[in-house]
């Protein structure tokens, strides 16, 4: 009997399927995936069988999972405010709760927070659920709420999300189970705003984060900075999970030391793998592989205050030099979307699809480049691993200077201390940027003058202008035109050329379960310690 499926239709494929099942995908919508990947009806029937029968599997409860992680660092926290790795994220989201959470769809749903309401979206009330206790035994009351979202404003906790907590200038208890927030400046944002891993509700007067102390669906059993962390299942847990006894998280930065770790059973769970590991995971029947497409992304960053980023003509040069296409087609495997070197994504309701991506032109580059007197000099880029796909991107890069003449010096670091030593700090580096919900989280955290992570140190009175009025206009229509105006303004003023925003690949067991995309990244939005079981 002939084989009714292309030979190019893989498990990555199937992935994507289901993942469009979950989103509520058309009949038509899945005609249209299938055609696309060379599939005839036929086989649309049997892949929509597997998805389906997926999607149905039934949660079953114990088991001790290990999931393996890209980055690590001896500064690892369990201090939610202070968060900035993958490890960070996916124990602080395994030991706490938001008040909010996004699901699959991007819809806020509530968790903490019984409702969160606003008649003039400056003024919010914050109404949490009763019986809901931390993991020493104490109850959940506004008062925890209150310092967990306090703590933010202040500049001796190192918030990486101050710039954004900025805007609440009033927090206060109304009573045991009520809070009050007030903002600056109407802000339609905020219940989306509350979901994000940062603002998760800590105890009421913490100040010791060597262990965790939240309401989340695991406590915290070791915790070895740098090194791995165990959880133990939450009793208490005020939701149906989690369904797992426990887990173990810790990083294995080499991509294929991680996929090995999984093909050998040593791991149930490889977070972001690169997508040329994808054919072997193919060739295995154990191992299937989950697509996210939540629109983060590595970027090339120069600082505008340093050398030779300080020179217009050289970073405008830089962004004619990097081949997009090559990037999406060769580095990433086709795993990408092209990227107009702004970080709102497509799938966002506020992406200018107006505003064209630059095209890889070498010969203007070159031009630049001489208006800027750099030509003949030898200059670094530094890149590593720990940035997704910066080695490749940056050689890339160096190839296309090499035939205008242009010497380009790669200097690959280790993953271990990039983010502290290197990112923001070196002229010419990569970045690696995990999804965020909404076009102020990105702006205010990224590109506004006071901005945290402000990669290319782009300033701008007029944007941070811009940014204020977009925040607090509720209608749709005049919100985005200022949005697409600030977009056009990064991608040609800003120090970040963003080339490709990328899928997210994790790859797993298919004896692990439950795994469902997220706006927020893979690993379910790090998430998914507690929505996942293990097959019986």
């Amino acid at each position: 009997m002939s084989n009714i499926f292309p030979t190019n239709w893989t498990r990555a494929d199937d992935a994507m399927v289901e993942n469009a099942l979950r989103r509520g995908a058309s009949r038509r919508e899945l005609l249209r995936m299938f055609m696309a990947g060379g599939a005839s009806l036929a086989a649309g029937g049997v892949i929509l069988g597997r998805a389906s029968s997926a999607l149905a599997a039934t949660p079953v409860r114990g088991g001790h999972m290990k999931a393996a992680g890209w980055s690590s660092s001896t500064a690892d926290t369990l201090d939610p405010a202070k968060a900035s790795l993958s490890t960070d994220y996916v124990r602080c989201c395994a030991a706490y709760n938001r008040l909010t959470f996004l699901n699959e769809s991007g819809q806020v749903e509530m968790e903490l927070a019984e409702s969160v309401e606003s008649s003039d979206a400056q003024v919010w009330t914050v109404k949490l659920k009763s019986g809901v206790t931390f993991h020493d035994g104490k109850s959940l009351t506004a008062d925890d709420v209150v310092f967990s979202l306090t703590r933010h404003l202040d500049e001796a906790t190192g918030s990486k999300v101050n710039s954004i907590a900025s805007q609440m200038t009033g927090i206060k208890a109304v009573d045991p189970l009520t809070v009050e927030i007030t903002l600056q400046a109407p802000n339609a944002d905020l219940p989306t705003i509350l979901s994000l891993h940062h603002f998760m509700i800590i105890a009421d007067g913490t100040t010791d984060f060597t262990t965790a102390n939240g309401t989340g669906a695991f406590k915290m059993e070791t915790f070895e900075p740098g090194v791995r962390s165990i959880m133990v299942r939450n009793e208490n847990y005020f939701k149906d999970g989690p369904y797992l006894d426990s887990f173990e998280y810790f990083a294995i930065p080499d991509n294929s030391a991680r996929v090995n770790a999984l093909l050998s059973g040593d791991i149930h769970l490889a977070s972001s793998i690169k997508p040329q590991s994808i054919r072997l995971l193919d060739s295995q029947d154990h191992v299937e592989a989950s697509i996210t497409t939540a629109g983060n992304y590595t970027n090339l960053n120069m600082r505008l205050d340093m050398t030779p980023g300080d020179k217009a003509e050289f970073v405008e040069g830089m962004k004619y030099l990097l081949n997009r296409e090559l990037i999406q087609k060769s580095a990433v495997r086709g795993l990408a979307e092209i990227a107009n070197d702004q970080p709102i994504p497509p799938m966002n309701a506020y992406h200018n699809a107006e505003l064209k991506p630059r095209d890889f032109d070498p010969e203007r580059a070159k031009s630049l480049f001489e208006k800027a007197g750099v030509m003949g000099q030898t200059i670094p880029i530094i890149a590593s691993e720990a940035a997704g796909y910066s080695v490749e991107m940056a050689t890339l890069v160096q190839q296309a200077a090499a035939d205008i003449g242009m010497t380009f010096d790669v200097q690959r670091v280790p993953s271990d201390g990039y983010w502290s030593k290197y990112w923001l700090k070196s002229p010419i580096h990569f970045g690696n940027i995990n999804p965020r919900p909404t076009p102020d989280i990105l702006f205010s955290l990224l590109y506004a003058s006071d901005a945290p992570w402000n990669e290319s140190q782009f300033k701008s009175e007029k944007f941070d202008s811009m940014l204020a009025e977009a925040r607090g206009e509720l209608d749709f229509a005049k919100r985005k035109e200022i949005y697409d105006e600030m977009q056009v303004m990064v991608a040609n003023e800003a120090g970040t050329a963003i080339p490709v925003y990328l899928s997210n690949v994790d790859a797993l067991s298919t004896g692990l379960k439950g795994l469902r995309p997220n706006p927020l990244g893979g690993q379910m939005g790090y998430a998914f310690a507690e929505y996942v079981w293990l097959e019986a």
